[in-house]
């Protein structure tokens, strides 16, 4: 990234200048949080893994040590990229395994999971709100406060005014889009517009 007129130039071909989450990009490859899939494209649309999302939070907290050396899950290999960023996740209640031993790291991300696990890396702050909306977000479930958290604090909208869609598998575009809405302003609630993903 080069810097011009005190912005980084967008390297990736696949990075429209005017699509919502192209500073989201920009910003995220700056600060060492993710990279291309090549030199020139990024694959906005392609979807996030478990793994990928691991590492994206433990890279936007400074890549911290975790006080633990033992994995417990056996599809974790303690060469992959995601070893270390797994167990800071694991130790900081950040999220779980989907068995006490599986991980699921090649496993699609979806919406509920990304907003928990964002909402828990915040340290679970209790939302204003205590009812939604969304009628496909179950009360009780263990997604409920951290979409009502995402809603108020600008981080994302639902799929429809009255869905959240928690099911549905994120794309890359819209993880550092959320990363970057988290970071970038925390009580962002009724001042960004943007599209609803």
């Amino acid at each position: 990234f080069t810097a011009i007129a005190g912005k980084a130039e967008n390297p990736f071909t696949d990075v429209p200048g005017d699509a919502y989450f192209a500073d989201a990009v920009i910003w995220a490859v700056g600060k060492g949080i993710t990279s291309g899939t090549t030199a020139t494209t990024f694959s906005p649309n392609a979807s996030c893994t478990r793994g990928q999302m691991v590492t994206f939070l433990w890279r936007a907290a400074g890549s911290p040590a975790s006080a633990s050396s033992k994995m417990p899950f056996t599809d974790v290999p303690v060469t992959a990229y995601y070893y270390d960023a797994v167990l800071w996740a694991v130790e900081q209640g950040i999220t779980s395994g989907t068995t006490a031993t599986t991980f699921e790291p090649y496993a699609s991300c979806n919406r509920a999971q990304a907003v928990t696990m964002l909402w828990r890396a915040a340290g679970s702050p209790e939302p204003k709100a205590t009812t939604t909306s969304f009628t496909d977000v179950a009360a009780g479930s263990y997604y409920e406060k951290a979409v009502l958290w995402a809603v108020e604090n600008g981080i994302v909208k639902g799929t429809t005014e009255t869905t959240f869609s928690p099911y549905d598998v994120c794309s890359r575009a819209q993880i550092v889009t959320f990363l970057w809405r988290s970071e970038k302003s925390p009580d962002a609630s009724g001042t960004n517009t943007f599209e609803d993903v």
